[in-house]
C-alpha cells in the first residue's frame, strides 16, 4: 500500500485528550441499518475509552428520546438516561429563517460517548431513518447544521468533527464557510466514506436553504452535472479522507469502484487513509452472549479448548436447526447469510444456484434479511421448495443474526463490493468460516484456505480463516461452496484449525482506534497550520 493510503501509525508519546464530535446518521443500538451504526458506536466508545471526550450528534427517530440502554452489552452498563438542552437550539438556515430543533443529552459516564439527539418532529418524526422520501438531503443537511450550531451554543467546541457518509459530508463545508469565523473555525474535519455509491444528490436549492455561498457552485465544489453533491463537497473540503478498509481505499481510486468520484479521490489522496473497522468485542463475545443456546467455555489446555469449541458449534447449530424447523443433522455443514437482500451483498448470486445446490449437495442453508422484494421472494420460493435443507426469514432480527452465526458451520459474504464488512469477522469471532469475496474489507480480513494443506498450519496473519473466491459470478460462489464442502468432509482436521485461527484473531478496536487518534492530530496539526 502506498504511504498516502497507510493510516499513521499511533504516537510513541501519550496523545493529548481530544474533544471529539460524530456526527451521524446511525448509532447502534439507538438507529441503526447496517454496518455504519455498529462502527460509530463501537469506534466512538473506543475512543471515550481511551480518554477522548467524545460527543455523538444524531437524529432522534420517532419523537423523544426512547428508554433504551446504549448499548445491549452485558459487559457495559447501560446508559438510558437523557436531559434536555435547557433552551431551544437555533439553527440558522436560509436568509432570515432561523429553525429551532430540541437536543436530548445522555447522562455523563466515565469513559463513555455523550449522545445528543436531535429532536425535530417535522423532518425525524417518522421512525425511519432514511426510508423511500424525497426531503433526506434536507433532513441530513438539517442535522449536519444543526450538529454544529448545537456545539457552538452550548459553549462545547470541539477539536475535530468526526463525519460519516454523504449525511454529514456538509459539515467541513460549513466549517470552512459559514462557520469559519465561529470558534469552530478552528476543528478540523475528518469524512468517513463508509459507502461511496450513496452521495447526497439535490437540487440547487439547497443551497440557498444552508445558507451556503454561492462560489461553491462549481465542479470542483458541490455541484455535479448541474446537481448538487453532498459527498463530493465533503471529499473537497475535509481536512483528512478515512474509508473502512485499505483495500477499499485502493479500489475507490479507479473507476470500477469509484461511483463517478474517482478523479476527486485522487486528487486528495495524499490525504485519505484506509483503516480496518473493528468489532465491538464485548457486544460480538461467544463467552458471554445471552442470546445464545449455549456459550463458550474458556479452558487453556489446547486439546480441551479444541473440544469446547466444537462443543459450542454443536449445541448453538441444534438449537438453531430446532428454532428455524431445519433437519437436526449433526453431520451436514449450515451455511448461513445474514445481509441486506441485494445485488450489492451478492444475495442473488446466492438465489441463482442455490436451487441446484441444495438438490445436490448434503447441506442446509439459512438466510437472514430484507432489501430487495423480487429477490426475497426469490430466495423464500427456492426455501419453501426445499423446507427441511433450506429456510429464509425476509426480516431484521439482531438475536436471531447473533444465533444464525454461532451456529452457522459457514457464513456467506459473496458481495460484489464490501467498504469493510463486520459480519465476517462476528463469523469468524464465532467459529464459522466465511466465504467470501476477494473484495474491500473481506480481502483485508479473511486469510484463504488451500486445498493442498501447506498453510493449514500456519501461524499468525498467515493462518487461513475461510473460504476467499475471485470473482463476482454464480459460478465463482458455486466453486467457493464445493470448496468449502471439501474442507468440511474431506479435511476435518483443516476445518477445526480454521474455526480456532478464526477465533483466536483480533478484530478488537485497539489498534484501529489509535490509528484514527492518529489522523485527528494530523488533521488538527493541518487546519492550524492553515494547510487545508
Amino acid at each position: 500500500m502506498s504511504e498516502a493510503l497507510s493510516a499513521p501509525r499511533e504516537p510513541t508519546a501519550l496523545m493529548t485528550p481530544l474533544k471529539i464530535l460524530f456526527i451521524t446518521p446511525e448509532f447502534a443500538p439507538l438507529a441503526k441499518t447496517g454496518g455504519l451504526g455498529d462502527m460509530t458506536a463501537s469506534l466512538a466508545k473506543a475512543l471515550a475509552a481511551a480518554g477522548h471526550d467524545v460527543r455523538v450528534f444524531l437524529p432522534c427517530y420517532g419523537g423523544t428520546p426512547p428508554p433504551v440502554p446504549l448499548t445491549s452489552s452485558p459487559a457495559v452498563p447501560p446508559v438510558a438516561q437523557w436531559r434536555a438542552f435547557p433552551a431551544p437550539v437555533a439553527v440558522n438556515l436560509a436568509p432570515r429563517h432561523t429553525e429551532f430543533c430540541r437536543v436530548w443529552e445522555s447522562a455523563p459516564a466515565p469513559l463513555q460517548p455523550r449522545v445528543q439527539l436531535l429532536e425535530h418532529h417535522a423532518l425525524f418524526g417518522s421512525p425511519e431513518i432514511y426510508g423511500e422520501r424525497n426531503d433526506n438531503a434536507y433532513r441530513f443537511g438539517f442535522m449536519t447544521a444543526a450538529a454544529l450550531d448545537f456545539a457552538l451554543q452550548s459553549g462545547w467546541h470541539p477539536d475535530i468533527a468526526h463525519v460519516h457518509d454523504w449525511t454529514a459530508a456538509l459539515a467541513p463545508v460549513l466549517l470552512n464557510t459559514t462557520r469559519r469565523a465561529t470558534p469552530l473555525g478552528r476543528a478540523a474535519s475528518v469524512l468517513t466514506i463508509h459507502n461511496l455509491r450513496h452521495q447526497g444528490i439535490e437540487t440547487p436549492d439547497i443551497m440557498r436553504y444552508l445558507r451556503l455561498p454561492s462560489w461553491l457552485w462549481s465542479a470542483d465544489n458541490i455541484e455535479d452535472h448541474g446537481r448538487a453533491n453532498f459527498l463530493k463537497a465533503g471529499l473537497y473540503h475535509a481536512t483528512k479522507i478515512t474509508t473502512v478498509s485499505p483495500t477499499y481505499a485502493r479500489e475507490i481510486l479507479a473507476p470500477e469502484h469509484g461511483c463517478g468520484l474517482d478523479h476527486v479521490l485522487r486528487h486528495r489522496a495524499a490525504d485519505l487513509s484506509g483503516i480496518l473497522n473493528g468489532i465491538d468485542d464485548a457486544e460480538w463475545n461467544p463467552r458471554a452472549d445471552p442470546r445464545l443456546a449455549a456459550r463458550l467455555e474458556d479452558d487453556d489446555d489446547a486439546a480441551a479448548g479444541a473440544a469446547a469449541v466444537s462443543a459450542f458449534k454443536a449445541a448453538n447449530k441444534r438449537a438453531l436447526q430446532a428454532e428455524l424447523g431445519l433437519e437436526p443433522l449433526a453431520d451436514a455443514p449450515l451455511f448461513t447469510l445474514v445481509a441486506r437482500l441485494q445485488p450489492q451483498k451478492g444475495a442473488d448470486l446466492l438465489a441463482d444456484i442455490l436451487p441446484d445446490l441444495l438438490g445436490r449437495a448434503r447441506m442446509q442453508v439459512a438466510v437472514l434479511g430484507t432489501g430487495d422484494h423480487g429477490l426475497e421472494q426469490r430466495l423464500l420460493a427456492i426455501a419453501a421448495a426445499n423446507a427441511g435443507k433450506c429456510v429464509v426469514r425476509a426480516a431484521y432480527d439482531d438475536a436471531l443474526a447473533h444465533r444464525l452465526i454461532a451456529g452457522a458451520d459457514f457464513f456467506l459474504m459473496p458481495s460484489r463490493f464490501e467498504p469493510c464488512g463486520l459480519t465476517q469477522m462476528y463469523s469468524m469471532r464465532y467459529g464459522a468460516p466465511p466465504v467470501v469475496r476477494a473484495t474491500g474489507g473481506l480481502a483485508d480480513t479473511v486469510s484463504p484456505w488451500r486445498e493442498n494443506g501447506a498453510n493449514a498450519t500456519a501461524a499468525g496473519a498467515n493462518a487461513p480463516t475461510g473460504i476467499v473466491f475471485p470473482d463476482a459470478t454464480g459460478g465463482s460462489l458455486l466453486n467457493a461452496i464445493h470448496e468449502a464442502l471439501r474442507l468440511y468432509y474431506e479435511h476435518p482436521a483443516d476445518f477445526a484449525a480454521l474455526r480456532r485461527n478464526g477465533m483466536a484473531r483480533d478484530f478488537s478496536w485497539h489498534d484501529s482506534a489509535a490509528r484514527y487518534a492518529a489522523v485527528y492530530a494530523s488533521a488538527i496539526a493541518a487546519r492550524r497550520a492553515g494547510g487545508d
